[in-house]
């Protein structure tokens, strides 16, 4: 591009100024510095858009954020999605400083504090693996109740044995060398029991914290089959070395045959023992334990120290049970001292021992967190109503429906209604009603009285189901993964309602450290007068306990031996464990 100077004109003031010409060279000398000043501009202004653009760019082709973001407030974490080795998404939780208009409902920074629930979990873990180990902190309120050291101590050294004798470790292949050969002639370093994954979500959660616990009481190694859903359910919850049962194990194609005719059943062998002494030798290489409800006076034997004496000598334990025999355990002698050392509260056991084992994995913890923030979150009090009917027919059932309003108005735990005459609001309390339900209909039938006419006390009530699966489908992945999350929902809420012989319920109130008004089973589809009430404890109810007394050997009522052992509330036969007052 040609430049063109200006001829010097005779008529500019500036050229006649100088008739040297000196005024010339000096416009001459701007101009230049102005191109170079121009020039200098522009490069600044290239160099910020090029910037802009790789900010942009970077901005629309980083991943999405996580399904579990929080939305708002005081000081929670967001997850930045990342690509691992593997290409696999994972989850890095951050902290992060957030402030908005939610501030009011959002976890304090003295929550977080507390992430390991008092020394309750371990230290080791991969964060991002399970987002909810270290966040269901913020979603619950302080713990009532401190786990003693003793059940510390012993946590950590559990973990220390399963990672010396979990699977595929030296120990472990060395004694299941003698499984394969069907027989054990020497000691061997790790001993193990194995849960069979059987019957309904709630009845395995609380299967597996008995078998736990009986592990722990036993220095036997816990391995847990995996079934259709437990890996997509539940996270590892000790570091390093996986609980789950390896699928090559040899035994794993039998155990849907197991039962008590079978030949290795505990009870069977007992039946067909042709030894006199009462130490009951067991030489196979292992033992099928049947503690499923159907259970029989053999099988029951499993709870007598002399035969736990016996048990202590076979290597492997292949445990199958719907039951929560924990009750049963601490009126075992041999058990007592310790379990009173690991648990000072005896209501607590499955309270800790949930919180311990069963955390949601993160597909799950999604579900969790966007429903707890899309509808729970902003309430001043959430209240859980947890429905479980066992009528014939279909539903919804009016006696049922009216028992569950009797029992929310009589124990003020929901407002009346006005149904003559409006009343403009007067207090800005809100209440957020939770239901889970096989059924739509016991949900709607709330929510039209809440939304049809004002509550007496002014206060808002908002009514929410997440889901309405109409029958249990036991075998169904995302059928689970709703359960799993609405049990966890109803863990979180402040109030709980729960229904008579419910698994489902039991998981919540004992996760949640809840004792929850219990609704009296309905007896001639008529509602129970009263409708409700209040639970000794937040433990659960162990349904088929026996009623035998090893020493004696003779029938006793074991829901009256000891003051932490009484008969649960909703199923007279049942027992369940209390906290004597005096004790504590």
């Amino acid at each position: 591009m040609k430049r063109f100077r200006r001829n010097p004109d005779e008529n500019d003031p500036v050229t006649n100024l100088d008739p040297d010409g000196e005024g010339l060279f000096l416009r001459d000398q701007e101009r230049k510095c102005g191109f170079s000043s121009m020039r200098l501009m522009g490069f600044v202004v290239v160099a910020l858009m090029v910037v802009s653009v790789i900010f942009s760019v970077s901005v629309v082709l980083q991943d999405p954020p996580s399904d579990g973001v929080l939305e708002s407030g005081k000081d929670v974490r967001s997850f930045d999605v990342l690509e691992s080795s593997k290409e696999e998404r994972v989850l890095e939780v951050k902290p992060q400083k957030v402030v908005g208009p939610d501030d009011d409902y959002a976890p304090s920074v003295d929550a977080r504090k507390d992430e390991l629930l008092s020394g309750l979990l371990a230290v080791g873990h991969h964060e991002r693996s399970c987002v909810s180990r270290y966040q269901s902190v913020l979603y619950r309120k302080e713990l009532l109740h401190k786990p003693s050291p003793h059940l510390i101590s012993r946590l950590r050294s559990y973990e220390a044995l399963h990672k010396r004798c979990g699977p595929y470790t030296e120990s472990y292949n060395k004694t299941l060398e003698m499984l394969k050969t069907k027989h054990h002639l020497e000691s061997t370093d790790c001993n193990y029991l194995v849960w069979i994954s059987f019957s309904g979500l709630g009845n395995r959660i609380l299967t597996l914290a008995s078998a736990f616990l009986y592990a722990l009481l036993t220095n036997r190694v816990l391995l847990v089959d995996p079934g259709a859903d437990m890996v997509d359910l539940f996270c590892e919850p000790f570091p390093e070395v996986s609980w789950f049962l390896p699928p090559d194990f040899p035994l794993k194609s039998q155990f849907n045959s197991f039962d008590q005719k079978s030949p290795h059943c505990y009870g069977r062998i007992l039946k067909n023992s042709t030894f006199a002494n009462s130490s009951r030798l067991i030489s196979s290489s292992f033992v099928y334990l049947h503690l499923v409800h159907d259970y029989d006076d053999q099988d029951k034997l499993f709870f007598c120290d002399e035969d736990q004496t016996s048990l202590q000598k076979v290597p492997w334990l292949i445990m199958k049970t719907d039951n929560y025999f924990v009750p049963s355990l601490f009126l075992m002698p041999s058990f007592e001292q310790e379990l009173s050392n690991l648990f000072p509260r005896k209501e607590t056991v499955f309270h800790f021992l949930g919180r311990y084992l069963f955390h949601p994995t993160n597909p799950v913890w999604g579900l969790i967190t966007r429903y707890y923030h899309a509808y729970l979150a902003k309430a001043d009090e959430r209240i859980g109503i947890q429905i479980r009917v066992f009528d014939t027919g279909t539903g919804p059932f009016q006696h049922v429906l009216d028992q569950i309003i009797a029992c929310a108005l009589k124990e003020d735990l929901l407002p009346k209604v006005s149904r003559e005459k409006p009343i403009i609001n007067q207090s800005q309390k809100s209440k957020a009603v939770l239901i889970t339900s096989l059924s739509a209909g016991y949900f709607e039938r709330v929510r039209d009285l809440y939304w049809e006419h004002p509550t007496v006390t002014g206060e808002v009530i908002s009514v929410y189901q997440p889901s309405h699966e109409e029958y249990q489908q036991t075998e169904k992945r995302f059928h689970n993964r709703k359960a799993w999350a609405e049990m966890y929902l109803l863990s979180l809420t402040d109030v709980l309602v729960t229904s008579s012989w419910s698994t489902f319920g039991y998981v919540a109130q004992s996760l949640g450290g809840l004792k929850p008004w219990i609704l009296y089973k309905p007896e001639n589809q008529s509602a129970p007068d009263p409708a409700c009430r209040r639970a000794m404890s937040m433990e659960p109810c162990f349904h088929a306990p026996p009623f035998y007394d090893c020493k004696a050997k003779r029938g006793i009522d074991t829901g009256a031996l000891v003051p932490h052992v009484r008969h649960c509330e909703d199923m007279s036969w049942g027992l369940k464990l209390v906290d004597n007052e005096s004790d504590l």
